[in-house]
């Protein structure tokens, strides 16, 4: 770990940051960061303790002359979203975070960074350690598995916390405070296809696409970035359309909330359209580029003879999954019409991978509207099941429904207007925020979430801006020293 990360200003924040970014974390995998911050609180001589699901629980009683003040929550996730780069050698479940500093940025080489949300956990073990900071009392609460499943927020039972406002660090903007987020579901269609003999007078070719931005599936669905998924069924289709193009395998995508940044494919063509194959797929390729050239500069498209597989897909099958993955929805599906440029309804064609008879097409669709969410989540059903997928529907979980009369409203605007001398932007975000789940067991509780700025959370891209996280503690501070008396 670079010394140059824990010389950062604010230290407090950045030096717990490098301790917590030295524990492998990965979603559903969180065992050592459960340990690593039990004995942090252990170690405090806090109040301590997990709930049924493992969530962590650390409280501090309130600095002397604030114990008239409402007890908050101060919230974040303890897993990260783990994704690399295809030439980056990284062992997840091994190794910290590798990080440096690049201007106003602190990167990390080749991997996500961990900032979603390790600087909020950073900011709260902080609080948690300080001697001199002013803050009410505080129930720490740290839920495990958000990025795949809110599994944390999702099982955390009514009675636990005794707070009356919550403050959930994990946004990713710091000119914004958030009052509302989407749900979001897992649209999961799989199937089993036969295998073919690979025929005669064939030729192998490996179809690749890389180079794409990726990025968070609801943060960033907006910005018209590429899909590599739909961008290789483009392809997939085109060559089977004109020149009957067979699939041995697909391999496309990683995780459920990040856009798909590569696709791999292995194919075979018969031999007496090789030629013809190769300049027609160019020209699509061409095609595409020229659509993405400001949106995906970095876009790689190759179409490389290979071995040829023994086995390829079943056409008939083959038509229907080409079928299904061109109709099946990407991208905005509605803008809200209450809050100006909020997308309401999305969906995210995750993960494609066919290979050894079987099929699996993983979907993340979000929405703040539980109606919309199940409408286009019904409309991908339709798509898949009519070539004999079955879809099955998981892991769903609601938005947060904003309250622009909140309490904790008022006092971040009024603060953060002093600071700056601008007013934020009052926002609901397209991300699960952990917000809406927790409301449902707490349904009292007035809740806000901000942070620092971080830019291409959930890709290798993924950074957090050094002066912002200045910005950000500084805004904290002034916060929980103004959190409203008790009634």
């Amino acid at each position: 770990m670079s010394q140059e990360i824990r010389n950062l200003e604010p230290k407090a924040l950045w030096n717990k940051f490098a301790d917590l970014n030295a524990v492998p974390r990965p979603s559903k995998k969180e065992e050592r960061v459960i340990e690593f911050m039990k004995k942090f609180g252990e170690s405090l001589g806090l109040e301590t303790f997990e709930d049924e699901i493992r969530n962590v629980i650390i409280r501090k009683p309130a600095t002397p002359g604030m114990e008239n003040r409402k007890t908050i929550v101060m919230q974040g996730h303890l897993d990260m979203v783990h994704q690399k780069n295809n030439d980056t050698v990284f062992d997840f479940d091994q190794q910290g975070i590798d990080m440096y500093v690049d201007g106003d940025w602190v990167r990390a080489k080749g991997t996500t960074l961990g900032a979603d949300n390790g600087l909020g956990v950073a900011a709260i073990m902080a609080i948690l350690e300080s001697k001199d900071i002013p803050h009410p009392a505080i129930d720490a609460l740290f839920t495990i598995d958000e990025e795949t499943g809110m599994t944390g927020a999702l099982n955390l039972k009514g009675g636990i916390l005794k707070g009356e406002i919550l403050l959930n660090l994990d946004t990713e903007e710091d000119d914004e405070i958030d009052i509302g987020c989407a749900g979001g579901v897992d649209v999961t269609a799989t199937r089993e296809y036969n295998e073919e003999e690979t025929p005669e007078g064939s030729v192998g070719y490996t179809i690749t696409v890389k180079g794409l931005n990726g990025g968070h599936s609801g943060m960033d669905i907006h910005k018209g970035l590429g899909n590599a998924n739909k961008i290789m069924n483009r392809l997939l289709f085109d060559g089977f359309e004109n020149f009957g193009l067979q699939i041995a395998e697909i391999s496309g995508g990683s995780l459920r909330n990040a856009i798909p940044r590569e696709s791999v494919a292995k194919v075979i063509i018969a031999s007496m359209y090789d030629e013809a194959f190769v300049f027609d797929m160019q020209e699509v390729i061409n095609d595409i580029k020229a659509e993405f050239k400001t949106t995906e500069p970095k876009l790689e498209i190759s179409i490389e003879k290979s071995d040829l597989p023994s086995k390829v897909m079943d056409l008939g099958v083959q038509e229907g999954l080409l079928r299904s993955i061109y109709a099946a929805h990407n991208g905005v599906y509605r803008m809200s019409p209450d809050m100006e440029d909020l997308v309401e309804t999305s969906n995210n064609i995750a993960r494609v991978v066919v290979k050894d008879g079987e099929i699996s097409i993983q979907n993340l669709t979000r929405s703040s509207v539980e109606s919309s969410k199940f409408d286009l989540a019904n409309a991908l059903r339709s798509a898949y099941e009519l070539f004999g997928c079955e879809v099955v529907f998981s892991g769903s979980y609601p938005g947060w429904t904003p309250n622009v009369q909140s309490e904790i409203l008022e006092v971040l605007t009024t603060i953060y207007e002093k600071q700056n001398n601008e007013k934020p932007k009052v926002v609901a975000c397209h991300a699960g925020l952990e917000c809406g789940i927790l409301g449902t067991n707490y349904p009292g509780m007035d809740m806000i979430s901000f942070g620092p700025t971080i830019h291409g959370a959930h890709s290798p891209d993924e950074r957090a801006s050094i002066k912002s996280s200045q910005k950000f503690w500084k805004f904290l501070l002034e916060i929980l020293e103004n959190i409203p008396s008790k009634n």
